[in-house]
């Protein structure tokens, strides 16, 4: 397995470390030959080639099996026509990256906030509110006039569907358990549509129990039980609050994974910022992109029949699991350890 690994901009470049290095370990000991191949993206790549996403660059995560991309500082991107692209954008627009998977559990070892849970949204990741995702071209916020400004929502059936079927499909692997998060009573005519596609997806997976929850309900319901849910599908802003809320329920957000997947390509991607403030000095935590990286392999394994890279994805999981529970993680998370070190101690407990 051939992956691509773009450090990006501030903490990135630390976490990116970490994590190849946990990689390399669970590579040797899972027989994944697995090849790390590093470029330039955001601010490096702005210095060094003009542009912060050069051209060539996306054919060769086209060649590749994976992608694993570090936080950029995507607020400081603004003009395109200076080479200032947005990377995440750009990845997620150009490799059809449709569905992002963001699990959220918590952990022995540390505070449980609102009681053990594990669960995982699933958020639709290529139109909804966005108006950088949803137009072919230009921009979907319209200034009317100097005090008036009016955002459009795009929510089209193909991108309904495909992200249920993702959603039931991860649903009937864990315990069957559907959450359709959505708010048709206000959004009728879109967030109607995508109820009722979701309901008509499950309605072919036998046995998958499906509830229906609007919203801002479910901002109530996950802070006071969320041992009670197992796998959300929502919208795509809806989606991106509910899964920074999960994974700070869960401890951090910085203990969340993230995997942006489509049809023929993935990327790892750290829940988190670039956190520019700390850059530099061993103490960022390295877990969301640890975590990332093992929801890539097991995308992986799943996609080509291999179970060893499922196994390793669970191990890397489990050994995350371990290290923290044993106060071998970065402050942020009870332990002392720096960032290179909390990676270390991850590599180390894999079995």
């Amino acid at each position: 397995m051939r992956i691509v690994v773009l450090p990006g901009d501030g903490i990135g470049p630390e976490i990116a470390a970490a994590t190849s290095h946990v990689l390399r370990a669970a590579s040797e000991q899972f027989q994944l030959g697995l090849m790390l191949d590093e470029h330039a993206v955001g601010h490096a790549s702005l210095a060094q080639f003009g542009t912060t996403v050069r051209p060539d660059l996306l054919e060769i995560v086209r060649a590749a099996d994976g992608l694993i991309l570090g936080p950029t500082a995507t607020f400081d991107f603004k003009d395109e026509a200076r080479g200032e692209i947005n990377p995440s954008r750009y990845f997620r627009k150009n490799l059809d990256l449709f569905a992002n998977i963001r699990p959220a559990r918590t952990y022995a070892g540390r505070p449980h906030r609102v009681g053990e849970f594990d669960l995982v949204v699933v958020r639709e990741n290529t139109e909804g509110f966005y108006a950088d995702r949803n137009m072919e071209e230009g921009n979907a916020e319209l200034k009317v006039t100097p005090d008036v400004v009016v955002s459009l929502r795009r929510i089209t059936r193909q991108c309904c569907e495909r992200i249920a079927r993702v959603a039931c499909e991860l649903a009937m692997v864990r315990r069957k358990h559907l959450t359709i998060v959505h708010k048709a009573n206000v959004l009728r005519m879109g967030d109607g549509l995508f109820l009722d596609i979701c309901r008509e997806i499950a309605l072919g997976y036998s046995g998958l129990v499906v509830e229906e929850v609007l919203v801002d309900a479910m901002m109530a319901h996950v802070v006071r039980e969320p041992r009670r849910f197992d796998v959300l599908v929502t919208t795509n802003m809806f989606g991106d609050i509910l899964s920074d809320l999960t994974a700070e329920l869960s401890g951090s957000l910085g203990l969340g994974g993230s995997l942006n997947r489509g049809a023929n390509y993935a990327m790892a991607q750290a829940a988190h910022g670039s956190a520019p403030d700390i850059a530099g000095q061993d103490v960022a935590n390295p877990v969301s992109l640890i975590l990332s990286a093992a929801l890539l392999l097991s995308w992986h394994g799943e996609r080509i029949g291999a179970p060893r890279f499922i196994s390793a994805a669970d191990a890397i999981e489990k050994a995350v699991a371990k290290a923290i529970a044993e106060g071998q993680a970065s402050r942020d998370v009870g332990g002392s350890l720096g960032t290179a070190a909390a990676g270390a101690a991850i590599a180390a407990r894999l079995t």
